[in-house]
This record gives C-alpha cells, sequence and structure tokens, in this order.
C-alpha cells in the first residue's frame, strides 16, 4: 500500500457525507465495542440521527459519549489486485471521530430532528411536536475526520481535518 499523504479538505469529506444517507455508529462501554448502522444527516460539522426513546445506543452513549461514525461509498467493480486475487473496488469513505450529545430538551430534539430531515428530504416541513416527542435525537459534534478515494486499484487520496474546539 502507498504511504498516506493527507491533505486538508473538508470539501471533499463533506462531499461524501451529503452524498450518503447510511452510516455505521461505533460506540463502546465497558470495554465492549457496539457498532450499528443507522439513516443519518450531516449538517454544520454533525452527523445527525434519530432513535427509540430507550435502546442501547442511548445507553451506551450515556456511558461513554466518544464515538466514530463511518461512511462508504463503493463506486466501482472488484478490481484485480496486483498480486492476481480480485479484492480492490473504486471506493469513498469517511471515518468521523467526535462527541455524541443526546438532546436534552424538546426544542434542542427539534431542532436536530427538523435539521435531520431538511438533509434528507430538503423541502420537508417542519415537524409537529406530538411527533417530535416520539423519538430521540442526536448529534455528534465531530472533532475529526479523515477520508479516503480509491481509483483504478491502486490510485489513492486522503483527506483529513480537524474542527476547533
Amino acid at each position: 500500500m502507498p504511504s498516506k499523504k493527507f491533505v486538508k479538505s473538508l470539501k471533499q469529506i463533506e462531499n461524501i457525507l451529503r452524498s450518503e444517507t447510511m452510516g455505521f455508529l461505533g460506540l463502546s462501554a465497558d470495554g465492549k465495542p457496539y457498532v450499528v448502522p443507522l439513516t443519518y444527516g450531516y449538517a454544520d460539522g454533525k452527523i445527525l440521527f434519530h432513535c427509540a426513546l430507550k435502546g442501547k445506543k442511548l445507553d451506551l452513549i450515556k456511558k461513554n459519549p466518544q464515538v466514530c461514525f463511518t461512511v462508504a461509498k463503493q463506486s466501482g467493480k472488484i478490481c484485480r489486485h496486483p498480486h492476481g486475487a480480485r479484492c480492490r473496488a473504486d471506493h469513498d469513505s469517511v471515518i468521523c471521530y467526535g462527541k455524541a450529545c443526546i438532546a436534552k430538551t424538546m426544542e434542542e430534539r427539534r431542532t436536530i430532528l427538523n435539521t435531520f430531515n431538511r438533509c434528507l428530504q430538503p423541502d420537508t416541513k417542519e415537524l409537529p411536536l406530538d411527533a417530535v416527542s416520539r423519538c430521540h435525537a442526536v448529534e455528534i459534534k465531530i472533532s475529526r475526520m479523515t477520508g479516503r478515494r480509491q481509483r483504478k486499484g491502486l490510485e489513492y487520496t486522503y483527506w483529513e481535518y480537524s474542527f476547533k474546539q
């Protein structure tokens, strides 16, 4: 594998995050990892998602809010490895590191959920309060993220970006 030379680029990483809607949330508590797929939105340096009012995600976030969130998109067919095995594919991926924050008030929840919904459906209407009360809202405040693009089996581009905290 070529040596990794990272280029600072918020734009390229955000393009990938905005082009997808399914990602994987990595949590850990009591020394045990837990990764769950979920629908998300990305806005202003934050990953946004909704979840049930009770559940394992919320329990783990409360124990340890430090999380990792990953998105990947395969854009081509599997390519032949230089040594003969088929194992490379054109793809884009992003890994985000940050702190998950559960909305504390109904107004925070409503703001996060409406932003989340607009990420997925830009023309959506504001959520009524009764809909907001039926689920929780979480935002991941991203501190650092990295991205990778692979093309033609061997060409790599690496990006990184750190948010000022």
